[in-house]
Formats: structure tokens, sequence, C-alpha cells
């Protein structure tokens, strides 16, 4: 029995698609987005730890080894392996010194014994191999339901422009009457124009043929038209949708996810939109063509359609033979250029960065190795494609010369006119378009199949704000938010707990500060409240009320905030500050202009608020881009306010009458402020103080300096208070 290969998605899936393929070993289906999320899934993909947690959590019993490539054929197959010090598979079988592999990334492999062992083996003649064993618990558990997206879902994109798809349609069945006439004019040209010498004859007859090209042409300009009013509409629709379903996506799903990968999806659905629009709707009439041309061929001569049959059917099982390969070599395509394209995005973003620490030399190498493989992967294809291409030619031009022969000789015997032998070579010509045209249809089938599945993956991820569950779109009277018993981890096995039990409470329309040494926790707890992450452990409430039942718009819509890593679009000024506003409220816009000290920067740029300004604030300063984040917080007139560090790149001066400015706002607003400087904080109601994780001190500036503490340490220095 074959082994159940399942494919990985992009470069990160490897560990959770072997665990797949093992779990459907011993009999049970589980979707790779629950596999995913239990390894604990991050950027950097996933570690042997995080597998066996997730195995275990199935119902395996697992173990971790070093062992060597002999000794493994005493374990227990399957099992995983990690392969070459980057990756992971599935070895399943061992008969003699030979290795059966299952890769996710290149699929079904057979290595011999030396080659097993470059791979495998890592140090001291060991590699390292995670042995599963199902358990009681993981037969009790019920298989998951396959998360397939049918065909359906993407036929009604066509379905909403089905007008256009039946003029569409209506243009191909004219194209294929016209074809159809074409034989039968040229056999009457020879047969009676030339045999009787009526020269008038054939002029009606070669009258008729022209107007049938200008027809053909004629339908075939019209077609393409509508065709490209098709194609771009769905192309758009797709894209919407997903983009749609990417907004709708949990913040934590774009830490997980690679830039590249994201835009390597969005230029993948171009094979499903070519696939809709092209391959399908033209075979549709592609094999009524062929049909009715097989028909009119029988009549003609019963030995030359037997001919085109068995030769159609080696030309389409050579076709097929090579479609296996195809599809590995469209995943590991797929790999590297998304990491082709991540490496564009941090190339042009980082050159600053690249520039100041002299390592362009050593970037640019990088960039070339992941063109080196690109060009290795389009060798493969073209080689591919060569095979494929001379041995689909050599059956075709051998067909022709058979039928070349075959059509002669009956006309010789008799049997055949020389009109119907020319129209013989014509429909053959016609027939050989439908089954090219077929095959394709096959291969775009199978590319779009693929595409859709990584679609897929997207589209069957839950939403944010799932529209099944009952959402309050009012905040609650009672406003101030408490932490109770929160513990919270970021995802990524063996990773130390980032908060510990926080109880915490934040006053309604008072200013709490948390502080502490980098790496305790402090933008972690800004993040949980803002719902970027779900605790692991504990509740945050807002009044009596959980916050996980307040609708994530509604709850974000109160909030106003300035991230350390805060955005800045490639838009003016103004739309910079009044994001989300096609027409900026010029009261409001003065208002936060006023309050974040940013009008003489303003009035000193030639157009003002209609200034451009780059991504991620190329052109501007970092203290001006800080204002501009401060002004968009302003601006927006939250009921909370979060700020993590966000003066922390401005001059004493700005940050003097910023601040003083933003205590006026502050009156009756809750604030919470993650910050290092005293200046920011001495003036909040609390003032929290973490270390690794835990509050190990809250209070007043001046209750919390009286203790001379870990607050009073972390700020004599700027106080100059001595000991």
């Amino acid at each position: 029995m074959a082994f159940n290969l399942y494919r990985q998605l992009d470069g990160m899936d490897c560990g959770p698609s072997c665990l797949r393929m093992v779990a459907k070993h011993y009999g049970r289906n589980f979707n790779l987005r629950t596999l995913s999320e239990l390894c604990g899934f991050n950027r950097e993909g996933i570690s042997l730890l995080g597998l066996s947690d997730a195995s275990e959590k199935i119902g395996f019993r697992s173990l971790g080894v070093k062992l060597t490539a002999d000794q493994l054929k005493q374990a227990e197959l399957p099992c995983i392996l990690h392969w070459r010090q980057n990756h992971f598979v599935v070895l399943y079988k061992i008969k003699g010194d030979k290795y059966y592999l299952a890769d996710p990334a290149s699929g079904l492999q057979m290595l011999e014994g030396p080659d097993f062992k470059r791979a495998f083996v890592s140090d001291e003649d060991m590699g390292v191999a995670l042995l599963l064993s199902p358990t009681p618990q993981f037969y009790e558990q019920d298989d998951e339901k396959g998360s397939e997206v049918r065909w359906s879902f993407l036929l009604r994109y066509l379905i909403t422009y089905r007008k256009l798809v039946i003029q569409l349609l209506f243009g191909l069945g004219i194209g294929s009457v016209l074809q159809l006439i074409t034989p039968f004019l040229t056999q009457s040209v020879v047969d009676i124009g030339i045999n009787t010498r009526n020269l008038n004859f054939i002029y009606i007859i070669l009258i008729a043929q022209s107007m049938l090209i200008i027809g053909r042409v004629s339908v075939e300009f019209i077609r393409s038209w509508i065709l490209l009013h098709i194609s771009t509409r769905v192309n758009i629709s797709i894209l919407t949708d997903f983009l749609i379903k990417l907004m709708k996506l949990p913040m934590n799903f774009f830490d997980t996810k690679m830039t590249g990968d994201i835009m390597q999806r969005m230029n993948d659905q171009k094979k499903i939109e070519s696939f809709l629009t092209g391959s399908t709707l033209s075979t549709v009439f592609s094999l009524f063509n062929l049909l009715v041309f097989s028909v009119v061929l029988a009549y003609y001569n019963v030995a030359i359609f037997f001919v085109f049959v068995v030769s159609s059917i080696l030309y389409t099982s050579w076709i097929l033979i090579f479609l296996k390969r195809r599809r590995v070599l469209n995943y590991k395509s797929f790999e590297v250029s998304a990491r082709n394209q991540s490496s564009i995005v941090q190339l042009v973003s980082g050159m600053q960065e690249i520039k100041l620490n002299n390592c362009e030399q050593q970037k640019r190498w990088e960039w070339e190795h992941i063109q080196a493989r690109l060009f290795k992967f389009n060798v493969k294809n073209l080689a591919l494609n060569q095979y494929q291409q001379g041995g689909s030619t050599f059956i075709n031009e051998g067909t022709n010369l058979l039928i070349t022969f075959l059509s002669a000789k009956a006309v010789i015997d008799g049997n055949l006119t020389l009109g119907a032998m020319m129209a013989v070579q014509y429909i053959i010509g016609q027939l050989n378009s439908p089954i090219q045209q077929f095959l394709g249809f096959i291969q775009g089938y199978q590319d779009a199949k693929i595409s859709l599945e990584r679609l897929n993956e997207i589209h069957q991820m839950d939403d944010e704000e799932p529209a099944g569950k009952e959402w309050n779109h009012t905040l609650p009277e009672n406003r101030s938010i408490s932490l109770n018993a929160v513990t919270f981890r970021y995802p990524g096995a063996g990773n130390e707990p980032v908060l510990e039990h926080i109880d915490l409470h934040i006053s309604q329309g008072k200013t709490t500060a948390i502080v502490g040494m980098s790496g305790s926790g402090k933008t972690t707890i800004l993040k949980l409240l803002l719902r970027f992450y779900l605790p692991e452990k504990g509740e945050i409430k807002v009044g009596e009320q959980s916050l996980n039942n307040i609708g994530f718009k509604t709850w974000r819509g109160q909030c106003g905030v300035v991230m350390q890593d805060g955005f800045i679009f490639s838009d003016s000024i103004e739309r910079n500050i009044a994001v989300g506003d096609d027409y900026p409220d010029k009261i409001k816009l003065r208002h936060a202009i006023k309050v974040a000290n940013i009008q003489d920067f303003i009035d000193g740029l030639p157009l003002g608020l209609n200034t451009r300004i780059g991504a991620e604030g190329n052109g501007i300063s970092q203290g001006q881009r800080q204002r501009i984040l401060i002004a968009r917080a302003v601006y927006k007139n939250p009921e909370y306010i979060f700020f993590d560090e966000a003066t922390n790149a401005l001059d004493a001066n700005n940050e003097r009458v910023i601040m003083n400015n933003l205590q006026e706002f502050f009156a009756g607003r809750t604030v919470i402020v993650v910050a290092h400087r005293l200046s920011t904080v001495s003036h909040a109601d609390n003032i929290i103080v973490l270390d690794k994780g835990r509050i190990i001190e809250q209070g007043t500036h001046q209750e919390l300096t009286a203790l001379k503490g870990d607050y009073y340490k972390l700020v004599k220095n700027q106080l100059e208070l001595g000991t």
C-alpha cells in the first residue's frame, strides 16, 4: 500500500506536514492548520520540541533520539527525521540498504544507504529522529473534516459575470461552426472547381472562404475583448476577497508568515484566474470541435480515424507522465520564489542598515544564492519541457507522415478524392489543436489546484471576529481595565512565559505607566490589551465584561495607539494623521497637530499638509515620525490611549512641550504608557514596575522613590538622587 503523502504549502510547513502523514498512516486525519497551531508555529518555523509537544497532544507517545542510520532499522516506523539540518521528512520503510522517505517538499523517494547517510547524519555518524507510537487516546479522537475548497467556491466568480460568459460561449460556438464549414469548401474547390475547370465556381468558393476568415477573425476579436473583461474582473475579485480575508485574520497570523510568502500567494491566484477564464471555457468548445471533426474524419476514412485515435492516446499518455514531476517542481518553485520576494523586500527596506554596516556584498551574495536556486529550478523546468516537447513532436510528426501516406494511398486506390485528401489534412490540423488544448487544460487544472490549496489555507482560517459569535458593540459604563492572573508566552515550543500570573488594575480616567528593563514584558501587556494575542491563562476585563466579548472594531475604535514600530504610509501628512477618514475634520486635525507640536515642521514644507512622505517614514526624521504618530492617536479622539516609548526619539524641548500638551489631552481618558524616561512617567497616577514578566512594585512616583527599590534604581541616574 502506498504511503499517504501530504505536501507542505510553504517553506515553514514541513514539520506539521510530516506529523499529518504519520497520523494518517495510523488512521486519523488532522488539518495542517490545526497541527501548525499545536506545534507552536512562528516565523522561524517549528522545532523538534514543538513537533514532539504537538504529537503528544493528539495522542502519540514521542521520543526524540540521536541514532545512526543502521540503528534506524530497529526503530518503529514511520518516524520523523531532521533532514539536512533544516528540514523534516518521514522515514516510512527500510528495505535492505534502501531507505524510503516521504518528503513534504519533494514527494516520495528512495535513497541508497550512502546518499541517505549524507543527508541524515549531522555529527558523530548520528542524526536526530522523532519516534512516534499511538496511544489509546489517539484512537479516541475523531477525524477532522477536510478543509478542501470545492471548485464551486471559484465558479461563483464566473457566475457573477454569467452574461459575459454566455456571450463568450456564443462566440466560441460560432467560431466552431465556421471552422467546420472550411474543409467542405476546400474539397469543393478541388473536386468540383478544378475537375470541371469551372473558374467562376472557384471564385465563389474563395469569396465564401474569405468571408469565413473575416467572420472568424471578427469573432476572435470580440471574444478576446470579452475574455479580457472577464479575466480582469475575476482577477480583481479573487484578489479583493483574498485581501478582505487577510484583513479579517488575527494579528498573530502576520507574526508567523513571511511577507514574501503572502505576496507569492497573491501572485499565485493568477493561475486560478487563467484556468477559470481561459483553459476551462476554451476547452469546452475544443472538446466540441474534437467530437464533431472526429465524426467528419471517420466519415471520410475510418483507417485514418483510428490512426489519429491511437496517436492521440500515445500523445496524451506521454504528456501525463510529466505532470507528477511538474507538481513537485511547482511546490519547490513556490518556496524559492517566496524567499526571493522576502529577500527583495528586505534588501530595499533595509538598505540604510546594509550600507551602514558595510554588508552590501554579503546581502548581495545571499540574494544571488536564491537566484541560483531559481535558475536551477528553471533549468529543471526547461529540461522537463524539452523532454516532453521532443516526445510529443515525434508522436505528432510521425502521425502526420503516416496519415499523409494513408490518405495519398487512398487517393491512388480511388477510395478518396484529391479534394477529400486536402479536407482530411485540414481536419487533422483542427483535431490536433483540441488535443493540445485539453492537455493544457489538465496542466492548468493541476497548477490551479495547487494554487487553490495555498489560497485555501488562508480562507479556511478563523476570522479575528467570527460571524457566528455575538459581540458587544458598546463599552460598559465602568471602563476600568483589569488583568486577572494573566500568563502569556509567544508561540514556539520551549519558550518561557513573557508574563506570569499578572494581576493589574488600570483605573478609568487615570494614567498608568509601566516601566522595567528590556524584555520584562512591558510591550507584551500593551499587545494583549490591544488584542494582538490572547492570554495563555487568566482573563482581561473591561469593568465586569470580558474583553474577549467586545467586538474588535468596537474596542480598537476607542484606542489611540503609538507603538515603537508604528507605520507611516506612503501618502500625505494629512492622510497619515487622519488615517481612515476620506475627508479629514480640519478642527480635529489642527488640534492633533498642536498637541504633537508639529506645526512648525509642516509650515516649513513646500506643500504643507499635502507633502507626501514615504513608507515607514522615509524622508523624515525619527522624531518627526513619532510626532506624526502621536498626532494620529490624538486625532482619533479615543477613550483609551496606549503609548509604547512614544517620545523616546524626541529632543528634550519637543518632549517637554508635547508632554505638557498631552497632560491636558489625557484628562478624563484611560492612559497606559510604557516608557523609560522619568519625564514621561513621573506624573502617572500609578506606576507598574515589571521584572521578568512579574509585577514587583507599583505606586506613585513619590511612593516608589521613597521605597528605594527597583524603581528607584531605574531612575536614580536620571534624577541624580545619589545613594
